[in-house]
């Protein structure tokens, strides 16, 4: 059984700063890109950000240059930090990872979504 737990969300003032963090756990063989969603009251659930198990990373245009996204391999986490936030960053952000967990001789690999954490920009 594979879990994602994120942290981190909350109420702030525009233009400040929150951390986010999602830990995976469970019976984990390798984890390859982690990433970070969010959905804002009717509206679709859209990517943030994304990192590759190498660190390649990549965000959608509305975050280049406030956010980043970083991992640790050895804690299996991934972070986002959210710098210069804005009334729009309002959402309820999630985490997914791709997890290969051990099958059998070999390994499979599916995708996890974490539970959410509100995040409130007021302006």
């Amino acid at each position: 059984q594979v879990q994602l737990v994120e942290s981190g969300g909350g109420l702030v003032q525009a233009g400040g700063s929150l951390r986010l963090s999602c830990a995976a756990s469970g019976s984990i063989f390798s984890i390859n890109t982690m990433g970070w969603y969010r959905q804002a009251p009717g509206k679709e659930r859209e990517l943030v950000a994304r990192i590759t198990s190498g660190g390649s990373t990549s965000y959608a245009d509305s975050v280049k240059g406030r956010f980043t996204i970083s991992r640790d391999n050895a804690k299996n986490t991934v972070y986002l930090q959210m710098n210069n936030l804005k009334p729009e960053d309002t959402a309820v952000y999630y985490c997914k990872a791709a997890i290969a967990t051990a099958q059998g001789r070999g390994a499979l690999t599916q995708y996890y979504w974490g539970q959410g954490t509100q995040v409130t920009v007021s302006s």
